[in-house]
C-alpha cells in the first residue's frame, strides 16, 4: 500500500466511525477539511488505545510508537502517513507525545467524573495546545473541558469500567459545555458526540451514529456558535 492509499485509508476509517461528518463537514471552510479529518482520525487512534479489551501490551506498545512519532514530528521528521498532513504544521508534538501515557491511566476504574476528567487534564491541556495551532484559534476553559467530556464519553461508550455504571452518560453529559468557544471543526465534532450521548441515555444501546436530518441540525447550531 502506497503512502496516498495508505493515508486514505486512515482518513476512511474514521469517517465511517463518524458518518455525521459527511452532512456537517459541508459547515467546515474547504482548505480544513482534509485538515480537520486528519487530527481527529489521530486523536481517534489515542481512544483506541485507551478502550482495550484483553491483553493491554499491544496497545502499550501502540502508544509508545505514536510516541516516537510525534518526538520525530516535532523535529520535522514523520513516518506516518497522517505525518503527512499533521508534521508540517508548528504545533508542540513533542508536549503531545509527553502526554500520551495519560490514557493508559485512563483504562482503569475511576471512582468519579471529577476524578476522570482530573486525570485526563494533561493530555487535554496537550492537545488543546495542538489544536489551538493547527487551526489558529485561542483555547479556552471551555474548549479544554468540551475536549476532557468527549474523551471520557469515548472511555465510557468504548466499554470501560465506568460503562457498567448506568449513571455515567448523565453526569458527563451535566458536564458538557453547551458553548466551547472552539475552532469550527471541534465545535461540530463536539456537538455530533454530544448528541450521540445524549440519544443514548435511557437506552440499552451504546451511543450510535445520528440520523442524517439530526446531524444537519446538530451541525447547523454548532457551526452558528462562537
Amino acid at each position: 500500500m502506497n503512502d496516498s492509499n495508505a493515508l486514505d485509508s486512515f482518513l476512511g476509517k474514521w469517517r465511517t466511525r463518524w458518518p455525521e461528518w459527511r452532512v456537517v463537514e459541508a459547515f467546515v471552510p474547504a482548505q480544513q477539511r482534509q485538515l480537520a479529518v486528519a487530527w481527529f482520525t489521530l486523536l481517534q487512534e489515542f481512544s483506541d488505545a485507551t478502550n482495550v479489551a484483553g491483553d493491554p501490551l499491544p496497545a502499550d506498545a501502540k502508544l509508545a510508537w505514536w510516541g516516537e512519532e510525534l518526538r520525530d514530528w516535532s523535529r520535522r521528521r514523520s513516518r506516518h502517513p497522517l505525518g503527512r498532513l499533521l508534521e508540517p504544521h508548528p504545533a508542540p508534538w513533542f508536549e503531545l507525545a509527553e502526554a500520551l501515557p495519560v490514557l493508559v491511566r485512563l483504562r482503569g476504574e475511576l471512582p468519579s467524573v471529577e476524578l476522570a476528567l482530573d486525570a485526563s487534564r494533561p493530555l487535554v491541556d496537550a492537545v488543546g495546545r495542538v489544536e489551538s495551532n493547527l487551526f489558529q484559534h485561542p483555547s479556552s476553559d471551555a474548549l479544554l473541558q468540551a475536549l476532557s467530556v468527549q474523551l471520557l464519553a469515548e472511555r465510557v461508550n468504548g466499554g470501560g469500567a465506568e460503562s457498567s455504571r448506568t449513571q455515567w452518560p448523565e453526569l458527563v453529559l451535566a458536564r458538557w459545555p453547551s458553548q466551547t468557544g472552539a475552532a469550527l471543526p471541534r465545535r461540530l465534532w463536539s456537538a455530533v458526540a454530544r448528541a450521540r450521548l445524549q440519544q443514548s441515555i435511557g437506552t440499552a444501546r451504546d451511543a450510535s451514529p445520528l440520523a442524517p436530518a439530526r446531524a444537519l441540525w446538530t451541525g447547523w447550531r454548532a457551526a452558528r456558535q462562537r
